[in-house]
């Protein structure tokens, strides 16, 4: 019997395609933790997953070779980076081998029987995710989790856990080269945090109300027992709840003038008025104590809950914190009595994570993907670092960033920055130059990383803040520009 109760399955030998990506690294650590044996191949392995797979002993093979599947292999996991015409893909076809989504697994091997807490939307979910699980632990809940990245608090990224809640991060891209669903329609939530949602994943939704749809999707699949906890701000949430809704809306925001007019409340068919202040506007609220967002009191219902002073800073973690604790409570935690606990929170691994300072300058390196996401982050550091240069090592490194779908924005989103280096390689496919012209602060590009450190070297001076901002590896350079300054 595993610690839920239930009877431990039949032990497998599982290949990972794609092991070293951040969800894939997860059911990676889940299924060894379960007692599998697991090897996996990738093409691009940096850390902190690679690290957390060498820390669990599972051999990893560089490329998709086919023989670097093991013949003896019970099912081969692949993910979504692969589409037809991967050789290891065709390979696996050929054979008639078992194969089966990240996704798809996880559902059918981790979740039965247990109280699943899935955290979607544009931004914000990995943060969001490792809150909610921290909150849980604090409340001795021992809940199992899949975090779309390391989790400072917890070493891992991912656990079985033994308690009856199980917390996944739930993305909205597509499932696999066979699956073109959404990731998160395998996970049946009794517990579903919508955060936010923006036009992203260019490469596989045509626009906004493609992204909507696999949202409701979601919202079908969350029980009337259950609770949405929806982000009150966001008007394309309002029109994903117009579409149906069967389950209890919390709704948690901080700005009763961004409340959308169609805003839903409740349950199908009961609509909320904008109201005229954000404190009765929102189940839950907060009111800022620090302008850096570091010092926030919970309000629920109109009703002080308590205070989080916390390491992290901006106004959208200070979003994440309120989606966190409705979800916690929706659960039966007793919120009030967790809130001293954030005091230690450590967050995740590269967002906006401290890697160290020499000569005086901080370097930090930042899970960025997206204007919104480069906004927001930016914002919460100046608040924090006041008329302190800030120093932007931008990687456009995300699918959408690539394709060019986010040009626009990204000047406006880096309004923030004193200084930008944009590393534009010879590959990308859209003229970063137009970019670097639109920028408030001094821009420059650079071809390729050793330009780039070599151009920040130039311009970092003591007192700096430089930021990596990337969704990739950025090959080595935020921990290169470090050793460099170290000297």
């Amino acid at each position: 019997m595993d610690g839920n109760g239930n009877d431990q399955e039949h032990r497998l030998k599982l290949h990972i395609l794609s092991i070293a990506g951040t969800f894939m690294g997860g059911v990676a650590a889940l299924a060894r933790e379960l007692g599998h044996v697991v090897e996996g191949s990738d093409q691009a392995v940096y850390p902190p997953m690679s690290t957390q797979l060498e820390k669990l002993g599972i051999a990893l093979r560089q490329g998709y070779a086919p023989d670097n599947i093991s013949g003896d292999c019970d099912m081969v996991v692949v993910g979504n980076a692969l589409s037809r015409g991967n050789p290891a893909v065709e390979q696996v076809l050929d054979d008639g081998r078992a194969y089966t989504s990240g996704a798809q697994w996880l559902a059918e091997h981790v979740l039965p029987g247990r109280d699943t807490l899935a955290v979607a939307g544009t931004h914000g979910k990995t943060t969001t995710t490792t809150i909610l699980t921290f909150l849980l632990e604090a409340a001795g809940r021992e809940p199992g989790f899949l975090i779309g990245g390391v989790a400072e608090d917890f070493g891992v990224s991912a656990r079985v856990g033994g308690g009856r809640e199980f917390v996944v991060e739930a993305d909205e891209y597509d499932t696999a080269f066979f699956d073109k669903r959404s990731k998160f329609v395998h996970y049946r939530p009794l517990v579903a945090i919508l955060n936010n949602l923006e036009y992203d994943h260019a490469d596989i939704f045509p626009d906004v109300a493609a992204i909507q749809r696999q949202f409701h999707h979601l919202v079908r699949t969350v029980p009337r027992r259950g609770r949405l906890i929806v982000n009150g701000e966001d008007a394309h949430l309002a029109e994903v709840l117009a579409m149906g809704c069967w389950t209890p809306v919390e709704t948690f925001g901080l700005d009763a003038s961004l409340l959308p007019a169609t805003s839903t409340h409740g349950v199908h068919g009961d609509r909320a008025d904008v109201a005229s202040s954000a404190r009765a506007s929102f189940d839950w609220t907060a009111r800022l104590l620090a302008e850096d967002g570091s010092a926030f009191v919970v309000v629920q219902g109109g009703r002080d809950v308590g205070e989080v002073r916390w390491p992290l800073v901006g106004r959208h973690n200070v979003m994440n914190a309120l989606a966190a604790l409705a979800a916690a409570q929706a659960v039966g935690v007793d919120v009030a009595s967790v809130l001293p606990a954030l005091a230690t929170f450590r967050s995740v691994k590269r967002r906006l994570e401290v890697l160290g300072q020499a000569r005086g300058v901080t370097v930090y390196d930042d899970f960025a993907h997206h204007p919104t996401a480069i906004a927001t982050t930016l914002a919460g550091l100046r608040a924090k670092v006041g008329d302190a240069r800030i120093v932007v090592a931008m990687e456009p490194r995300s699918n959408s960033m690539r394709l060019g779908a986010h040009a626009d924005a990204l000047a406006p989103s880096l309004d923030g920055a004193d200084v930008v280096v944009f590393l534009h390689k010879p590959e990308l496919a859209w003229d970063a130059g137009k970019v670097v012209g639109a920028l408030r602060g001094e821009g420059v590009t650079a071809p390729d990383a050793d330009a780039l450190i070599a151009a920040l070297q130039a311009r970092a001076r003591p007192g700096d803040h430089v930021v990596f901002m990337s969704n990739g590896g950025f090959d080595g350079a935020p921990r290169r520009f470090l050793a460099t300054l170290a000297g």
